[in-house]
């Protein structure tokens, strides 16, 4: 097949490291050094990359730490319009199945904005989707089980979220030590960050189109 109708990044399959980190939140949210960045192999097709994003595990569950700089404009975000919003998303699988296309129980999607939430529009949100044509939807997450924490800047922002372990079906460290994963992070200014695929593929709701965190200590 001609390397230009199957981008680089499909030729593999990704297992990456994600480390352990205690205490994993607080009341300041959660800052993670260089040891829990995410790669990026966006760069094995050339694609930009404008934000960098770390995460960690404990048995207290998942968090992330984005930021984003270099913006000339605003973050955009409104919570009535999640997916048109300046956003994170990830995709989540506690049993790390690459063998089904369509979601099951154990798979997860959630949405993350650094604002678009109160009466001004300045506070940071956090939501739980649906998968698209999952098989079985995860349990659903009670309002502010999900945690965030966001910090506007002239040129981008930082933002922190935690999925505590009771928000994540089958969240099981010891017994499973590999999560799928994958994530969008999508600015109007940039474009798109994404992690195992680009959005030219169904990853948001193909299972076997996301990569592996390996938990380490």
């Amino acid at each position: 097949m001609n390397e230009s109708l199957l981008p680089a990044r499909l030729l593999f399959r990704y297992s990456v490291p994600c480390r352990h980190h205690q205490p994993l939140w607080s009341a300041k949210g959660v800052e993670l050094g260089e040891a829990h960045r995410l790669p990026d192999f966006g760069q094995l097709e050339s694609r930009t990359t404008f934000a960098d994003v770390r995460m960690a595990w404990s048995h207290d569950g998942l968090a992330f730490d984005v930021r984003v700089a270099g913006k000339r404009l605003p973050a955009w975000c409104r919570d009535n319009r999640l997916e048109d919003s300046d956003s994170l998303q990830v995709w989540i699988d506690t049993r790390d199945t690459h063998n089904i296309h369509r979601a099951s129980r154990f798979c997860h999607r959630f949405i993350f904005l650094p604002a678009g939430g109160g009466r001004q529009y300045v506070e940071p949100v956090a939501d739980q989707l649906l998968i698209d044509r999952a098989r079985e939807n995860a349990r659903p997450v009670r309002p502010n089980q999900v945690q965030i924490k966001a910090t506007l800047r002239a040129d981008g922002y930082h933002l922190a979220a935690f999925l505590p372990a009771g928000s994540l079906t089958g969240y099981e460290p010891d017994e499973h030590p590999r999560l799928g994963f994958t994530y969008r992070l999508f600015d109007r200014e940039f474009g798109e960050q994404t992690f195992s695929a680009s959005s030219d593929f169904p990853f948001a709701g193909d299972p076997s189109l996301w990569a592996t965190l390996e938990l380490v200590t």
